[in-house]
């Protein structure tokens, strides 16, 4: 059979269109992103998967793939609300992807006392809902109360905290401007912003999105996604289109 010469260049053409279309979407629209660590527990399992929309804070740079130098500040931006769970870029390399709650924004003072959570000086209020919690940090299984906190602006979401409260004081934490605070909800198994040489205060340039839904979830303890037999335990189905809170 006699190919028609312009066979292949038309598919090369259809490739590339394809391409710039998954672009555009990805960079504008919503991206996929895999939870690969148990900071967000109980929000966010290990094997989660879910979209995030990119266009809620508006663009940087970081919006796009690679990071590449084409906008030197955030256009289009809307300010994030407390509370939000957000994909960011760490500005210890404004590289790797990071995705914890927001809690401070600029100018907000943020203090640990007696291993609770304090916002301009005022106590956040937290209501215990189960004494004994099993959650993961990395490997590792341990015992948590689990407690669902309540932010000023009304939010709620659930948090754990090892029972021994191993995060108890901290130096008070004060957002710089066009800065915010994050959180991970799994309390004394998080590296966030109260670590200020790995991740401390992130710009909002380096916001990637808002976590939107859950689209997908498997517990790869149980077995690979290959493991098809084992998907009736492996697969999360409860998870699936489950909305960020």
């Amino acid at each position: 059979m006699k190919l028609d010469k312009n066979f292949f260049s038309e598919n090369i053409k259809t490739l590339i269109y394809a391409l710039i279309i998954a672009v555009i979407i990805r960079s504008l629209l919503v991206q996929p992103f895999y939870i690969p660590s148990s900071s967000m527990e109980p929000t966010l399992l290990v094997g989660d998967r879910l979209f995030v929309t990119k266009y809620t804070y508006g663009y940087s740079k970081h919006s796009f793939p690679f990071s590449p130098p084409i906008l030197n500040k955030r256009i289009m931006f809307s300010s994030p609300e407390r509370g939000d769970v957000i994909v960011f870029k760490t500005p210890a390399d404004n590289r790797t992807d990071y995705i914890k709650r927001l809690i401070g924004l600029p100018g907000d003072k943020i203090q640990f006392i007696d291993s609770n959570l304090y916002l301009n000086n005022s106590e956040i209020f937290k209501s215990k809902i189960n004494n004994k919690t099993t959650i993961f940090c990395g490997n590792k299984s341990m015992d948590v109360y689990r407690f669902e906190e309540k932010l000023s602006n009304g939010k709620k979401f659930h948090t754990v905290y090892l029972k021994d409260y191993t995060y108890q004081n901290s130096d008070v934490f004060t957002v710089p401007k066009d800065h915010y605070f994050f959180l991970g909800d799994n309390r004394d198994c998080s590296k966030d912003s109260r670590y200020l040489t790995s991740v401390g205060y992130v710009h909002k340039d380096n916001l990637v999105g808002k976590a939107q839904f859950i689209f997908f979830s498997s517990d790869k303890r149980i077995g690979s996604f290959i493991e098809f037999w084992k998907w009736h335990k492996s697969i999360r189905f409860n998870r699936t289109f489950n909305k960020i809170n």
